[in-house]
């Protein structure tokens, strides 16, 4: 036993207060240098995508980017509104955001056409994706004028403000996904091992991992910007891979406690699950790394924060099994031993072996592989149907929770003024020489634009100081997700452009809600080929490399695609349709988030290779000690039963408290992944794969001769045996010894 994880684990179980104290000053560093570095957020620059990020470019360039606006909206509590008390009441709000810091300009009053509302719109300073941190002094004046004028509704609306309203609902939904998952980990593993010691040992490791990576990733945001999804990500991922790595390592030392009966010390016994368990989590943290990083390969911001996050809390949660938990292995069984020495008996052994449900499953495969192969292969194929109507979009900001005011105001601002719902911004960009042509260009696109029901209230014609690019701004009374909307963008950019500035062979570009809306999906769509293809030949590398086997590599690509398919037509037909939405507390856009399936299929398939590890791992070590391919294919599944169970519940608790989140992407990102994991843990391991492997028997190990090897030389040690038996006391030859 010269492999790293033993030596890492003998010197952890041999100074195990030096181990404990060297992972906490650990964490403690992460924590420290992260704080003291900061971390790096992402630009506007960062979340450009497609045409529209180009044409944000343009514009930025020209000194023409879109600027962060707020809205504040005058509305009556009850009846017709009183038009004095609300010019007044906007007077009172412009004057005092005039005088704020934080404000550029403020308009005059506008009212709505029916003379219901009126609004005044605020120009914050600064770029639009930092405007939610500076938001805080308008709301207080929007509150001011609300108090000096109680007759009145006067409440704000905008950018800036939902999404800081949206920040605080997520974090107050983490907040409460902890207080959810935490107590069902803890009750799982108290069930699993008997002992409220050893179960809190798996929620500490997690939660210090989650810690240190947390500081670890705000270092990595200077070289990966963070988009803000890595601390959520961070938790997700740091529950679920901290909890299962510990509770490998903590199973396997248990059931070598109770096969050696005693006959074993406790730093003999964590060696035993450091070259067992200890190397099949290096392999699955390596896997859960590899798969995460070809997020990158999606080249955006928002899924390269995602690997970063992923990378980072999967690799900490591996030093932890390898470092700190030897250590308290060892303290741990030596307080056992020393309280059974007391009372002059052994510990009570945990039981070894499949459960009765493990049992029954397995029956049927053990006699008719073929037909249970069939049968559940069949049951994971029919939940994947729906995928064949998964309609993407990305999930703007009229698809957030009404929880947040801002949200309810947003809808009340965009019934009295529909112009505002949405905008196409056209950026040009020419010689100053040709400005003239330009505008003249421009002002027949919204000439077009004023006589088509797509579009509403006047365009608006902007120019940079020198000259060199133009914007034009026409609004649209349709919601960016709806149909109508992405008709108006495709009638822009297919017709309107090129047969008037698209003519003069300028660089011209559209961007705006509708355009942010459209681009970011098909920009997805564009890069999941290539990041699924990387995706499947990491899948496949890290399984060959791991078992020496290009045949269990083809099978784990296969099981994998298995799982995320039926999750993901599960995710169509429960978030699509409308059935659900009370049962899960949503309402349905009638689709699915952009990021969603990406996000799956890469998280999925690097978790799922932690089953896959571990499961093989044992049936391979079977077969290395000359176990035929059957008996040890079902030995096992058996062994391993249990702890893939408990490792599933634990993950599936996790995943599953996500759900209930408000944030749509969340809810079904955690939805998704419980189905998957549960799936995976429940029919994958348990039928799939020891079917296909009692199929295919020792062609199972192509193209590695090890376990011919291991069989070959197990047959000679049993020959050996036989031979010193016949021969009584007569001397064995050192040829039958080998």
């Amino acid at each position: 036993m010269t492999n790293l994880p033993v030596r890492m684990a003998r010197w952890s179980a041999g100074h195990p207060w030096r181990g404990i104290a060297a992972w906490f000053l650990f964490v403690a560093l992460c924590l420290g240098a992260g704080f003291a570095v900061g971390g790096n957020a992402a630009t506007t620059e960062d979340f450009r995508i497609g045409e529209a990020g180009r044409a944000e470019a343009m514009a930025d360039a020209g000194g023409l980017a879109q600027a962060p606006v707020e809205h504040v909206l005058i509305t009556a509590r009850s009846g017709p509104l009183d038009r004095d008390a609300a010019r007044a009441a906007a007077h009172d709000a412009a004057v005092r955001m005039e005088r704020l810091p934080e404000v550029e300009r403020v308009s005059e009053p506008v009212w709505s056409r029916d003379g219901t509302a009126v609004r005044v719109d605020v120009t914050m300073r600064g770029v639009e994706l930092d405007a939610k941190n500076h938001v805080d002094a308008l709301l207080a004046q929007t509150g001011a004028v609300q108090e000096a004028h109680p007759g009145l509704r006067v409440a704000e609306t905008g950018g800036p403000s939902v999404s800081k309203g949206v920040g605080e609902l997520r974090n107050d939904d983490l907040a409460r996904t902890e207080m959810i998952a935490l107590p069902i980990t803890l009750l799982t593993l108290l069930v699993v091992f008997g002992s409220i010691a050893v179960a809190v040992v798996p929620v500490v490791l997690a939660l210090t991992s989650i810690a240190a990576a947390i500081g670890l990733s705000m270092l990595a945001s200077h070289v990966f910007p963070d988009a803000g999804v890595g601390a959520s990500v961070i938790l997700l991922i740091g529950m679920a891979v901290g909890v299962d790595y510990t509770l490998f390592y903590l199973k396997r030392e248990r059931e070598e406690r109770a096969r050696t009966a005693g006959r074993l010390d406790a730093r003999a016994l964590v060696e035993i699950a450091a070259a067992t368990s200890g190397r099949s989590v290096v392999v699955s943290g390596l896997a859960v790394a590899v798969s995460s990083a070809t997020l990158y390969l999606a080249d955006d911001v928002i899924f390269a924060s995602i690997a970063t996050a992923a990378i980072l809390v999967t690799l900490v949660a591996v030093v932890s099994s390898l470092t700190v938990l030897p250590a308290v292995l060892a303290k741990l069984g030596a307080w056992s031993e020393r309280r059974a020495a007391r009372r002059n008996r052994a510990p009570k052994p945990p039981r070894i072996g499949a459960g009765r449900i493990t049992n029954a499953m397995l029956r049927p495969v053990g006699r008719r592989p073929g037909a249970v192969l069939l049968v559940s292969a069949a049951a994971m194929l029919a939940p994947a149907a729906p995928l064949l109507n998964l309609n993407l979009t990305d999930m703007g900001r009229d698809s957030h929770p009404r929880d947040v005011p801002a949200m309810r105001v947003f809808d009340r601002l965009n019934a009295a003024f529909p112009e505002l719902k949405a905008t196409h911004r056209i950026v040009v960009r020419a010689d100053a020489d040709r400005a003239g042509e330009v505008a003249a260009a421009l002002r027949q696109i919204a000439g077009r634009a004023e006589r088509d029901p797509l579009f509403a209230g006047p365009a608006t014609l902007l120019a940079s100081a020198d000259g060199r690019t133009s914007l034009l701004r026409l609004q649209v009374p349709h919601h960016a997700s709806t149909d109508r909307a992405r008709r108006s963008l495709e009638l822009v950019r297919t017709e309107y452009v090129p047969a008037t500035v698209g003519r003069l062979g300028v660089d011209v570009a559209v961007t705006g809600d509708v355009a942010r809306y459209a681009d970011y999906p098909r920009h997805q769509r564009s890069r999941l080929p290539f990041v699924i293809g990387a995706l499947l030949l990491a899948t496949f590398a890290m399984t060959v490399w791991a078992f020496r086997s290009v045949v269990l590599a083809l099978i784990g690509v296969v099981l994998n695609l298995l799982s995320a398919g039926a999750a993901l037509g599960l995710l169509v037909l429960v978030f699509q349709g409308t059935w659900a939405e009370g049962l899960l507390d949503f309402d349905s856009t009638g689709s699915i988030g952009s990021r969603v399936p990406l996000f799956l299929f890469v998280i999925l398939f690097g978790l799922s290779m932690d089953y896959q590890v571990f499961v093989i791992s044992r049936i391979r070590e079977a077969a290395l000690a000359g176990v035929p391919t059957r008996r040890a294919v079902l030995d096992g599944i058996g062994r391993s039963a249990s702890v893939v169970t408990s490792a599933a519940l634990v993950m599936v608790t996790v995943f599953a408290s996500f759900v209930s989140l408000h944030i749509m992407e969340m809810k079904q990102m955690g939805f998704a992944l419980a189905v998957a994991v549960l799936l995976d843990a429940a029919i994958i391991r348990i039928l799939v794969l020891p079917a296909m492997m009692l199929l295919l028997g020792d062609r199972c190990w192509w193209p590695s001769r090890q376990i011919k090897q291991a069989r070959t030389d197990r047959a000679r040690i049993d020959r050996a045996g036989t031979d010193r038996t016949g021969a009584g006391a007569a001397e064995p030859s050192p040829g039958t010894l080998g």
